[in-house]
């Protein structure tokens, strides 16, 4: 069976050919396999009716952009490491490309307009980039020990990582479990594990192993507990773009920061607004990092992202020498915007106690005074909710989940028409299709209210299929 090409999921495709096997003729998704190579047998993982999913195992012609990957637990953590990094660069344009065909987007339109998918953007650094790394713990009952582990692509199977035969991987793995993290999680991962065999500890009484590091390299995380509320760890502090931030280790925050700022320098050199709106928020750090100086509203559903984004704009004010300002709650016209947007908040999950309840309360951080007449404010709600915010004068930041944009936001950005969207997605499928619609991509309308002018991906995850993409759109 020969691949024909990688898919956004960032398997290979191909088409069993075996017509002693009733599923003959169906679509045969490869872990382990690259374009153009000859696969001559495989190990199903799934079987669907319209479908098959397995990983190679006998390669008779491989690519020459094959190279051996590092790690035995690759296909768990990082399957592209299979192949070269400028070659796995290439497959991620690619791949944006071809989300944005099946979007139905003319991509030979654009380009007789000077706009084509801009080669993907790299620190050059392949491995050792993970900031964060969760370990599954594994009982082995022959020695009677704990080692790390990952789980096995597509199942709850735990693989071991146990030194291998060879005298180079036992050494390799007495200081790397892996070969994305950052080192100093790797060897506070093994030191942990060390202690709890020293205690005797059994791997069932725990959940995981949670480790971050900042850009520093220090530490924070640690075990988690089964049938226990998880702890609370330290939180840990980074500049980026040289603003200040503070985040917990379980919560969200970039993996990779190096490459995430070359995309906010990307972000930043779009902004030709006073007012940006910032939707899809997070913990701030876009709209914080590149328009704290701006008339800047930041919006976010998520309680405990929402308490994060408040303690970083504070962060950002106290090095800008402004006095902490007080939180105000439901005050003046912010009390027609809860009325208007009031379902959201905890019916979508978070934690109940007081100062949840207090956040859904529509909550105005004020940012420090600066060369604009109004200071930024910060609200918890869904961005879809915050409809009214959208102004025609504005830059809109949309960094959405997986899931893409509401589809009344992107009916709302084409009825008020702001002068830039900048549309950062860690899914370019979903991104494809919300552009799609606000480029009128299908011509569901006599008028184009919006032009792509900027499309560039970024290599947050080397060694994965995951992309991040960057579009933005103008009048």
């Amino acid at each position: 069976m020969q691949i024909t090409s990688l898919v956004p999921g960032g398997q290979a495709l191909t088409t069993l050919n075996d017509p002693t096997n009733p599923a003959h003729g169906k679509k045969l998704f490869l872990w382990n396999a690259l374009p153009g190579e000859l696969v001559t047998d495989f190990q199903l993982t799934k079987k669907k009716s319209s479908y098959l999913e397995g990983i190679a195992t006998k390669i008779s012609r491989p690519s020459k952009y094959r190279t051996e990957p590092k790690d035995a637990c690759f296909l768990s953590t990082s399957p592209w490491q299979i192949m070269t990094y400028p070659f796995e660069l290439e497959q991620k344009r690619l791949l944006v490309a071809e989300s944005l065909r099946q979007a139905h987007i003319d991509l030979d339109r654009l380009a007789t307009s000077g706009v084509a998918v801009a080669p993907v953007k790299t620190d050059g650094i392949e491995w050792g980039y993970r900031n964060k790394m969760e370990y599954a713990l594994y009982w082995d009952h022959s020695d009677q020990k704990i080692y790390l582990a990952f789980h096995t692509r597509g199942t709850h199977q735990k693989l071991p990582l146990k030194p291998l035969e060879s005298s180079e991987n036992a050494e390799k793995l007495k200081t790397l479990p892996s070969s994305i993290e950052r080192p100093e999680i790797a060897q506070k991962a093994l030191k942990i594990v060390q202690e709890l065999n020293s205690q005797r500890a059994e791997a069932r009484t725990y959940q995981s192993l949670l480790l971050r590091c900042n850009q520093q390299g220090i530490i924070s995380g640690g075990l988690l507990e089964n049938h226990q509320p998880h702890p609370v760890f330290p939180n840990l502090e980074d500049k980026i773009l040289e603003k200040p931030y503070s985040y917990s280790p379980n919560g969200f925050f970039q993996i990779n920061l190096p490459v995430y700022e070359l995309a906010l320098e990307e972000i930043k050199s779009h902004i030709n607004t006073d007012k940006v709106l910032d939707l899809y928020a997070g913990v701030g750090t876009i709209g914080l990092s590149v328009a704290s100086d701006r008339h800047l509203t930041l919006v976010e559903s998520n309680p405990a992202a929402f308490g994060e984004l408040v303690m970083n704009v504070r962060r950002i004010e106290q090095c800008a020498g402004a006095k902490s300002p007080d939180v105000a709650h439901r005050g003046g016209h912010d009390r027609a915007i809860a009325a208007e947007t009031r379902n959201d908040g905890l019916e979508d999950g978070g934690d109940t106690n007081g100062a949840s309840r207090k956040a859904q309360n529509r909550t105005i951080i004020p940012l420090a005074r600066n060369k604009y007449s109004n200071s930024p404010k910060a609200f918890l709600a869904k961005s879809e909710d915050c409809l009214s915010f959208i102004e025609p004068n504005q830059t809109v930041i949309l960094d959405p989940p997986r899931a893409g944009c509401d589809k009344k936001l992107l009916e709302r950005l084409l009825e008020i028409t702001p002068k830039t969207i900048i549309y950062l997605s860690c899914n370019p499928s979903t991104q494809a299709r919300d552009v799609a619609i606000l480029t009128n991509a299908e011509k569901t309308a006599l008028t184009t209210k919006y032009k792509i002018t900027k499309i560039s991906p970024y290599n947050f995850f080397p060694k994965t299929p995951h992309i991040e993409n960057l579009i933005i759109l103008e009048q």
